[in-house]
């Protein structure tokens, strides 16, 4: 086959990535028309396909530069714009409008230096496999901006009776995304064999717990990861000092 040329299946990576895109403009499209669960439903979906975009370009042997660079804005646009619009459609568009507007940006400009600086680690020439990341990863950070979204949709409490406290959260997420906070990567973590069915029977319950009860297991999903964020934090801050 000639160099200058691709297969069809090099290219699926990259589908993938672009349908990612369109999931996260289409949730900001619906956060326009007032549809909040379909917009909230979208952004995961974009997160689903950025992880499988990821390991398709690994399995097909199609990872490539142009790959990484699309990958980059579309997680920009699913994980940096999409939730900071969904979160202040939600719940700031009303009194603090303006007020909330701000960390609806910081939480943008946030993600954007964050996936920047992503690029540049994985450009490095020690780059190898990730162990861990530097602040809170795009995605994950997407899930954690959406928790006072999560929270009005389980119907626990009503965020925009809230919007100074929404703001501020949402602002305090962008700073974890750019910190230097290490936080664990998937890939990296080993587990015994004999402890896989355990956690294979556990991926299996969330998956039915998010069919079932969507916006609670998401709820718990993202107060389970928040405490971890905190043990982290805290053994770093008094750990290192002992």
């Amino acid at each position: 086959m000639r160099r200058d040329s691709l297969s069809l299946v090099q290219l699926v990576p990259n589908v993938v990535t672009i349908l990612g895109m369109c999931a996260g403009l289409s949730a900001i499209r619906y956060t326009f028309s007032e549809r909040y669960e379909l917009a909230a439903a979208l952004i995961i979906v974009a997160a689903i396909l950025d992880g499988l975009d990821g390991l398709l370009a690994r399995k097909l042997n199609a990872a490539s530069s142009f790959g990484a660079e699309l990958d980059s804005f579309a997680d920009f646009v699913s994980f940096g714009v999409a939730p900071g619009i969904l979160v202040y459609g939600y719940a700031l568009n009303g009194q603090a409008a303006g007020f909330g507007w701000v960390f609806v940006l910081t939480f943008a400009v946030c993600a954007c230096l964050r996936l920047a600086r992503f690029n540049l680690s994985r450009s490095a020439p020690d780059g190898g496999m990730i162990r861990h990341f530097i602040g809170v990863p795009a995605p994950a950070g997407a899930m954690l901006g959406l928790l006072p979204v999560y929270l009005g949709l389980a119907g626990w409490l009503e965020p925009s009776r809230f919007p100074v406290l929404v703001a501020l959260y949402l602002g305090a997420v962008g700073l974890l995304m750019i910190s230097r906070l290490p936080t664990p990567s998937l890939k990296a973590i080993r587990i015994a064999r004999r402890h896989a069915i355990w956690v294979l029977v556990g991926a299996s319950a969330f998956v039915g717990l998010l069919f079932l009860r969507t916006w609670v297991t998401l709820v718990v999903a993202d107060l389970i990861y928040l405490a971890v964020l905190g043990g982290l934090s805290f053994r770093r801050a008094f750990g290192q000092k002992s």
